[in-house]
């Protein structure tokens, strides 16, 4: 679509337009990645909410080359940062170096860093200590970067891929609570299934060298981004959304007794947020004009999962978050 056809397509032709495009986006990235439908899937409802994700998964799971396929088939600038224990934040944001200009005077260039990127791969996030992690936070919540006293805005769309090795804890620092609370969703990646694996090692064994296009500009994401926004809500699913996110704090009145007896923190006001703008994408996804309390259920795994700290009876007890969220949603 051309940028005169985005404006002056209707909201219900956007939403015919964006399916279309789903499916093409599927496609193109199936091509690639064998599987992962779901995680997939929610990626681009993190991407078309303004969110950001954290992909959290074993070594070989292909979760580089799923952020690496993603950013080609979409036709946005890709950068990459390679988090180790000796990245600086300048490394990420970018620094000022003294160069000569046209009369000859010394002065001060900015010189950006690669978060100045439409997405961003975070490689191994945990891997650097918490003075360069949190050289992401400000870009992360409000899209601009301040470095040496002057504030510089990033482009649109801007969004973070992290991810993280969830066994290797040697040389690792963990990301602190307010970043984690950055990201929309933290996706946890499995395993492939028997028959996934067989065409895994059929493609990547052989000659098989799949060419991707381009499936979504630019402009065509910022009017999806728009569209979202527009999406009307019934007002029982903000307050079931709000409610779910209550009864994740123990000091809440209305929290059940798996709440109180097993998390120490609960989730803030970015939850519910995220839970309605995720279940928006969702239902414009299926080709629905406005959510319903399933889509709030389908998301409120991934939203919540790294938003409640759990305490020692929980750890002694066996029980895990997604097990607390379950229970929180099916009341």
């Amino acid at each position: 679509m051309t940028n005169q056809d985005i404006k002056n397509s209707s909201d219900v032709e956007l939403v015919h337009n964006l399916n279309a495009k789903y499916k093409e986006l599927k496609s193109e990235i199936a091509k690639v990645i064998v599987g992962q439908d779901k995680i997939i899937e929610q990626i681009i409802i993190s991407i078309l909410s303004k969110g950001h994700c954290l992909l959290i998964g074993v070594p070989g799971l292909a979760k580089t080359l799923l952020v690496k396929t993603l950013s080609e088939v979409l036709d946005l600038k890709f950068s990459r940062i390679q988090f180790t224990p000796d990245l600086m934040p300048s490394d990420i944001t970018g620094t000022e170096i003294l160069e000569n200009d046209s009369s000859g005077n010394k002065i001060f260039k900015f010189i950006k860093g690669p978060v100045f990127a439409n997405i961003v791969l975070a490689d191994e996030i945990n891997r650097t200590p918490p003075k360069t992690q949190s050289a992401l936070l400000e870009a992360m919540q409000e899209h601009r970067v301040t470095a040496a006293g002057h504030s510089y805005t990033l482009d649109e769309p801007f969004f973070v891929l992290a991810t993280q090795n969830p066994i290797e804890q040697e040389g690792t620092y963990p990301l602190p609570e307010a970043q984690l609370d950055r990201f929309m969703f933290n996706l946890w990646l499995d395993y492939p299934s028997f028959n996934e694996e067989l065409q895994i090692i059929k493609q990547t064994t052989s000659m098989y060298l799949p060419v991707l296009k381009k499936i979504l500009s630019r402009e065509e994401i910022m009017a999806f981004q728009d569209l979202v926004r527009k999406v009307p809500v019934a007002d029982e699913v903000i307050n079931y959304a709000v409610s779910i996110v209550s009864k994740t704090r123990p000091v809440s009145p209305d929290s059940p007794k798996i709440v109180k007896d097993y998390i120490s923190w609960g989730a803030g006001p970015r939850a519910s947020q995220y839970l309605i703008l995720g279940a928006k994408t969702s239902c414009i996804l299926e080709g629905r004009y406005s959510p319903d309390i399933e889509d709030i259920i389908k998301i409120a795994q991934p939203v919540l999962r790294h938003r409640l700290i759990t305490n020692f009876n929980a750890e002694a007890d066996g029980l895990s978050v997604l097990n607390i969220i379950n229970e929180i949603v099916r009341e």
